[in-house]
């Protein structure tokens, strides 16, 4: 970062700029380093040109799409602002962009932009390639991509986990429900390995089914009829926060007068903001909370047993279903009258959660008590080990109080936002079959043909191969966001396991530097394209193309474009129409659903369209107003507490058929807190989007990547604030600043994901990239990253 930071603070003249640009364009080729860009140019260098206001927008995976406006003299954006249409109100407020969306000038004019296509002339990692033209290595990934799939077959491509780019056309997350440039070119190539899950949601997205039949969230706008709000492991004042976005309406909840009380092992931003109280509890040990919160509202007799007979299965031994034992509902579970004979009490969960016990009954006692209740659960929670269970948990608490179905309740799950419908860049359909779990991907390249539907394979009883080719598309999950790096790279190394690795991106990131081809990819500023985003209002944003792209950066569909000429499909696959062409398409589609939807032209100018809904929305309304004709989309038709699907895979150890609280490994009870005693977690953090703008001056700046310490557990070590410390375990280590402060619980620390993984010559990182420190350990029925859940010392230095 020194040296980013030495360049940034040296801005050159346009004039110096623009020609030590074509300088570099005829320079030559590169070895063993990158050229850097040259730098942010100088607002003042085109203060005599006449400004122009360009709609554009923030494409990254926030949680949030935020109107930017860029302002532009002779081809420099010397500065953004943000959302300024209509008025700002709680029925229609601005989404106006945050910390990051404003920093965007530094991203787009960063000197270490990638300008040329690359090739690898080291070993996979080194991060040592030599300057290639595109034809070079557009011949070279057509060869490849051939070869390839006439050996092993279209199952041995797999296009990476990846949320760096939001677009209709550019989009880099693929899903089944998705389209897009890339996808298009796959699907035309004979298909590629699919994923299903997220890196954000996998616990969440996988088990909530098994209770619902669905996945159902309030809108953030139902906040607003809450009288009591309760978030569980949900920070949306880091993780949401732009103008339009969940922390918002938070805000606005708090203004008309709910309480709002924060569940997290830290005093987060939003606890800070809007919380009446904070109430700290050590990481994987929430389902013993819940239990007991439970425990206490049933021996107070607050629980609605109405409610509970009428719309659920398994809560008590009058309700399960034929054939299972007494003694495995979750009322017996809470009493004590299951198989642990355990009673769940304040005292019992105080041991384990370190809550302590008139906390929690407190708690249970406004939760039965003031109504309509919204409980909230965040998706960090379901980052552990048994991250399916915390998931299933929470919905009972609401099902015991009857907030579901109601204004201002909630189904104990996460948000959903009101949303606008878009049309996609149409992408046809995968020819192949077969998906993993987008956590076990570099299992598949070890052993992909020996996973089988045991291992969470869709669509196949086998994979047929092992992962030959990583398509890596703006993504840092090849390397920096998955779980236990040092693992990673020594699977990717291997030239003989995955043998092409294409990378696709804007920077250097750890990730491109394992990449056998390296494409500079042009930023979502140098072309068009539409995001949507849905909050408590709907809103898209057309974002047009605002400057040039530098050197020979090139856009996603232009890349697909060419490969497809060369693999003979080139017509087919373009349909002879431009990016515009497709966008005017897209739009045309959009609104024969919508008539109401702009024009391509006003849609253009405009830059952004909004949709105020009427009513805010509630999950389950129309099962709990009228079960007959409703029913849950579960097998029986109600609320399963208790679920059949779970209890027949008879693994009642890791998956019980009732959410109980399973004690992690690596968590508070596990032994090896002897040689490591801190448990560590990785939140979200206001600086960056997972890994993105971590490169960004202004971000370090404003938010330095640093460990939460508590003061107490610092004493014992003899570090202070701002100290360099070592983070370890016996995955690996890494080196960052020491926070010392009272806002994260004893025994607990933690260090925001997302930095950049930095090896030194020993190895140890020296950015404080969580991940060295994760475990590659997929959760027992989603098979979800577990990356919340580590144990660690740490030393100062």
């Amino acid at each position: 970062m020194e040296n980013v930071k030495h360049l940034w603070q040296k801005p050159l003249p346009r004039r110096k700029f623009l020609g030590l640009s074509a300088a570099a364009a005829g320079g030559a080729a590169l070895l063993g380093r990158l050229t850097p860009l040259t730098g942010v140019p100088r607002a003042e260098a085109a203060d005599q040109s006449e400004e122009k206001i360009i709609p554009t927008s923030c494409v990254h995976n926030c949680g949030g799409r935020c109107y930017l406006r860029a302002h532009v003299r002779d081809n420099v954006v010397v500065r953004f602002s943000s959302d300024q249409e209509g008025p700002d109100s709680p029925e229609l407020p601005q989404a106006r962009a945050c910390l990051r969306g404003r920093a965007q000038r530094q991203r787009l004019y960063h000197p270490d932009r990638l300008k040329y296509p690359m090739k690898r002339v080291g070993k996979r990692g080194e991060g040592k390639f030599e300057r290639i033209s595109w034809e070079e290595a557009l011949d070279t990934i057509a060869r490849e991509l051939t070869r390839i799939r006439d050996t092993y077959g279209n199952e041995a491509i797999y296009l990476n986990y990846a949320t760096g780019i939001y677009g209709q056309i550019s989009q880099a997350w693929i899903t089944p429900a998705f389209g897009g440039a890339l996808k298009r070119f796959f699907n035309m190539f004979g298909g590629f390995l699919e994923y299903y899950n997220t890196y954000s949601t996998a616990c969440y997205s996988f088990t909530a089914p098994y209770t619902y039949g669905s996945v159902e969230g309030v809108s953030p706008d139902n906040l607003l009829y809450s009288k009591l709000i309760v978030l569980f492991a949900d920070n949306t004042a880091e993780t949401r926060l732009g103008g339009a976005n969940y922390h918002y309406y938070l805000r606005q909840a708090k203004e008309k007068g709910a309480r709002i009380i924060v569940v997290d092992p830290r005093y987060t931003d939003t606890a800070a903001n809007v919380a009446d109280e904070w109430i700290p509890i050590r990481p994987t040990t929430d389902n013993a909370l819940l239990a007991a919160l439970a425990y206490v509202i049933i021996m107070e007799n607050l629980h609605d047993q109405a409610f509970l007979d009428k719309y659920c299965l398994g809560f008590d031994e009058e309700h399960m279903p034929p054939g299972v034992p007494p003694g495995n509902s979750y009322k017996s579970y809470v009493l004590g009258l299951g198989e642990d004979k355990t009673p769940k009490t304040p005292e019992w969960a105080e041991a384990i959660t370190g809550v302590p016990r008139d906390t929690i009954i407190k708690l249970a006692r406004q939760i039965a008590t003031i109504k309509p209740c919204c409980l909230i659960q965040g998706w960090g929670w379901q980052r552990h080990a048994y991250g399916e269970q915390p998931v299933r948990g929470l919905p009972v608490l609401a099902a015991m109080t009857g907030n579901i179905g109601i204004k201002g309740g909630g189904p104990g799950l996460y948000y959903s936002g009101q949303g606008v419908s878009v049309a996609w860049m149409p992408a046809g359909e995968n020819p192949v079959k077969a998906a993993i779990p987008c956590f076990m991907w570099t299992e598949a390249i070890e052993r992909g043909h020996e996973l089988t539907a045991a291992d969470g394979v869709r669509g196949v009883d086998r994979l047929p191969t092992d992962i030959k080719v990583v398509w890596n598309y703006a993504s840092n999950t090849l390397i920096n966001q998955h779980a236990d790096v040092n693992r990673t790279a020594q699977i990717l190394v291997d030239e003989t396991k995955c043998e092409l690795i294409v990378v696709h991106d804007v920077f250097l990131t750890p990730s491109a530097r394992f990449a056998d081809i390296l494409l500079p990819d042009v930023t979502h500023f140098e072309r068009e394209d539409i995001v949507t985003f849905g909050s408590g209002i709907g809103y898209a944003i057309y974002y047009q193309k605002v400057v040039d792209p530098p050197h020979e950066c090139r856009s996603v569909y232009w890349v697909c474009s060419e490969l497809a000429k060369r693999l003979g499909f080139g017509d087919r696959y373009t349909e002879g129409k431009t990016e515009e062409d497709w966008l005017r398409y897209i739009v045309e589609e959009t609104r024969k659903a919508n008539p109401d939807f702009p024009t391509f032209e006003e849609f253009r100018r405009r830059g952004i369209y909004k949709v105020v809904p009427k009513e805010p929305i509630i999950p389950y309304k129309k099962q709990i107003e009228d079960p007959v004709n409703n029913p849950f989309k579960t097998p029986s038709g109600k609320i399963e507490i208790f679920s059949p699907r779970l209890w027949a895979m008879n693994k009642p150890k890791e998956i019980p058929a009732i959410p109980k609280y399973v004690p992690a490994w690596e968590g508070p009870e596990d032994p090896l807190r002897e040689k490591y005693p801190l448990q560590c977690i990785g939140p979200h953090y206001k600086r960056r989007v997972h890994s993105t703008f971590d490169n960004v001056p202004w971000m370090e700046e404003a938010a330095r990547q640093e460990l939460w310490i508590n003061p107490e557990d610092a004493a014992k070590r003899g570090i202070k604030n701002g100290d360099r410390v070592k983070v370890f375990n016996d995955r690996g280590a890494t080196i960052t600043y020491a926070k010392v402060t009272p806002r994260i619980m004893p025994g607990v620390v933690a260090l925001p994901q997302g930095a950049w993984w930095t090896p030194g010559p020993d190895g140890v990182d020296t950015r404080g990239c969580i991940n060295v420190l994760t475990k590659y350990h997929p959760t027992p029925l989603a098979r979800g990253n577990p990356q919340h859940t580590n144990l660690v010392e740490v030393v100062k230095l």
